[in-house]
């Protein structure tokens, strides 16, 4: 308290409180990167030995050490959140949930059926229609409600069933490229950066188009010989379920879905649409339960956690690396934010590592160059292994339960050489094509 009077009686109270600041974020910049490094690294390995706890509960419990070591305080930990980026993830969930339920997509995969039962026009479409969807709704959701119907199409028309998964999971990141609400980690970096939907797509929707074809090249020359093997197989008719359709709902969920598209464009706030169209959809006769079990909310929960064991990390280790000396990084935002973008994605996961680098983003002479080139290489990165995204883990899952084994080494055939051209084509699209 004296030395603060000393200070306040010649004017000097400012300088007291920022070298008290930074005293205290120095004392515990050991702490805090400890306890950063240990949550990153459970992350990265999806597991903690010995325990029974996910990704979600991994970030919940960094984000408990942050505030219980004193890195961050509540009030600060609760502006960390991004509030925008969760309301936006759960409205478009709730979305993607309605077209589900109302069979949506059965029916967009019995119109396939009818038209494309051939091997390589099968891939063609399944790769379109993930990517199409993808680039609107959110990746993950799309392959939850896809990979089971495309499995059914696969054993109802006696094709091998694995190269169709791969270009789902595949073509879903590709195509989520597109837009802010393709993916999570393009719903934080919208976000952050305030770049418009439009603006996202104009400059990013040509790198997921030229990608989607460069997906079914590449998914196609791979099994060229497993796909044209399948080409005289039997189609069994009589093993075609039931298509169950409520049609009500699906009209709804239709225009309601169309109509945010267009307001997303129209430049309205992007996270209340979605949540004002998840609240009209949730106006129906439907049972509320059901949409709630569609919600993921361990991603939710995953969010809410690593904004404030980040923040934390930022705010005390992070500001004393001097950033703006940088100059690498700063003058080459595209090459190099990409090529780091790309690794650090695989290594803690693509929704991480879009968080770490805020700060970096923060100090960019070319602030929307930087952060379209960060979600389009975060994006791209998730098809480099299996690990990469959380869509190729849905595929997986899905299929496994569904008796189709997807293998990790037989996943990087497609991944490595799909990774490479692709995000090739997106440096060069952001490098060489401005406008």
């Amino acid at each position: 308290m004296r030395i603060e009077s000393l200070a306040r009686s010649i004017g000097m109270v400012d300088n007291v409180e920022e070298g008290l600041l930074v005293t205290m974020q120095t004392a515990s910049i050991p702490v805090v990167s400890t306890l950063f490094g240990l949550t990153y690294l459970a992350l990265a390995l999806g597991k903690i030995p010995g325990l029974r706890i996910d990704r979600a509960g991994i970030a919940l419990v960094g984000a408990a050490a942050m505030l219980a070591c004193g890195a961050i305080s509540m009030p600060d930990a609760a502006k960390a959140v991004d509030y925008e980026t969760i309301v936006l993830l759960f409205g478009m969930m709730v979305i993607v949930a309605s077209l589900r339920m109302a069979g949506f997509f059965a029916l967009a995969t019995e119109w396939i059926d009818a038209r494309f039962s051939g091997p390589f026009a099968l891939l063609a479409v399944t790769i379109a229609l993930s990517g199409l969807l993808s680039a609107f709704l959110v990746n993950d959701v799309v392959c939850v409600a896809l990979t089971p119907l495309v499995l059914q199409l696969c054993q109802r028309l006696k094709r091998p069933p694995i190269p169709y998964l791969i270009g789902l999971a595949t073509a879903s990141n590709v195509g989520s490229v597109a837009t802010i609400t393709g993916n999570p980690q393009n719903i934080i970096i919208g976000s952050l950066s305030q770049i418009s939907y439009l603006r996202f797509a104009v400059r990013l929707a040509p790198v997921a188009a030229i990608g989607l074809i460069l997906n079914f090249v590449v998914v196609a020359w791979v099994y060229r010989k497993v796909l044209r093997e399948s080409k005289d197989c039997p189609v069994m008719v009589d093993e075609t379920p039931r298509l169950r359709i409520h049609r009500p709902l699906l009209i709804k969920g239709i225009v309601v879905t169309t109509m945010t598209v267009a307001f997303f464009f129209a430049g309205k706030p992007i996270p209340l649409v979605a949540l004002v169209a998840a609240a009209v959809l949730m106006l129906d006769r439907i049972r509320p339960e059901k949409l709630y079990r569609a919600i993921d909310w361990p991603l939710l929960v995953m969010f809410t956690g690593l904004f404030v064991v980040v923040h934390a990390f930022e705010v005390n280790v992070v500001h004393t690396w001097g950033i703006e000396g940088w100059n690498a990084l700063r003058h080459s935002p595209v090459v190099l934010v990409s090529g780091l973008s790309v690794i650090l994605s695989n290594l803690v996961s693509n929704v991480p590592a879009v968080l770490l680098f805020k700060p970096l983003m923060e100090v960019m002479p070319q602030k929307e160059l930087a952060w379209l080139a960060l979600a389009m290489s975060s994006t791209l990165a998730g098809n480099l292994t299996l690990l990469g995204s959380v869509a190729n883990l849905i595929v997986v899952e899905n299929a496994r339960r569904a008796g189709t084994e997807l293998g990790f080494v037989e996943y990087l055939k497609v991944g490595v050489p799909l990774t490479i051209v692709t995000t090739l084509v997106g440096v060069a699209w952001l490098r060489f094509i401005n406008y």
